[in-house]
């Protein structure tokens, strides 16, 4: 197939202008992507069951503390009681 000289450089042109063209769309796609928010609206259900598991868990947490805080009494009382204790004689 014969191309004819002055094929290349119009299509050198042509390629030229839709590179640069690609490119400036390309940069707008990009920065239009980077400008919308990276958090979406949720829907208020969603909110509300959220904020509800959170206080669950903040309560649970509580509790729990609530139940070591117990623990370590008692193993102090049992520490305590331990140390007080007259020492037994073994047989032997």
């Amino acid at each position: 197939m014969y191309i004819d000289g002055t094929l290349v450089p119009i299509v050198l042109f042509i390629s030229m202008g839709a590179t640069t063209i690609g490119v400036s769309f390309a940069r707008a796609f990009g920065r239009r992507r980077d400008n919308e928010p990276l958090q979406r609206s949720m829907p208020a259900d969603l909110t509300t069951r959220l904020e509800r598991m959170k206080q669950a868990i903040d309560s649970i947490a509580i509790e729990v503390e609530r139940i070591s805080e117990g623990q370590r009494f008692t193993t102090k009382l049992f520490a305590e009681r331990q140390g007080s204790l007259p020492p037994t004689d073994t047989p032997g």
